[in-house]
């Protein structure tokens, strides 16, 4: 089964201890079935310094996966979480909102 949720995409989540919180996909792991939001799910990592790759040491604070199943998608046009639907036009699939029935567009990420 495939993801409908994109790098890109603003999504909110739907459980857990950052419920509520919206935020973009930084990664998306579709073999895993998880995504990497930023600014939730910070887990704090303890690096050790490395001068080789020039690192310094201490406490990082770093998004952690979070599973597929605890996001929803935030549509662009009418801004609240929704599930996502297909369209087939011309032999093009598109995801479309299932609220309002907009077509979602996957904003060009760096």
């Amino acid at each position: 089964m495939t993801m409908r949720i994109r790098k890109g995409d603003e999504v909110e989540v739907i459980a857990g201890k950052d419920r509520g919180k919206r935020g973009t996909v930084q990664e998306a792991d579709p073999t895993k079935r998880k995504v990497v939001v930023a600014g939730v799910n910070i887990a704090k990592r303890h690096t050790k310094p490395n001068p080789q790759r020039n690192v310094k040491g201490g406490i990082v604070d770093q998004p952690a996966p979070l599973d597929v199943s605890k996001v929803m998608l935030v549509c662009p046009r009418c801004g609240k979480a929704t599930r996502v639907g297909a369209k087939i036009e011309d032999g093009e699939k598109s995801r479309v909102c299932k609220r309002c029935g907009e077509e979602i567009v996957v904003k060009e990420v760096a």
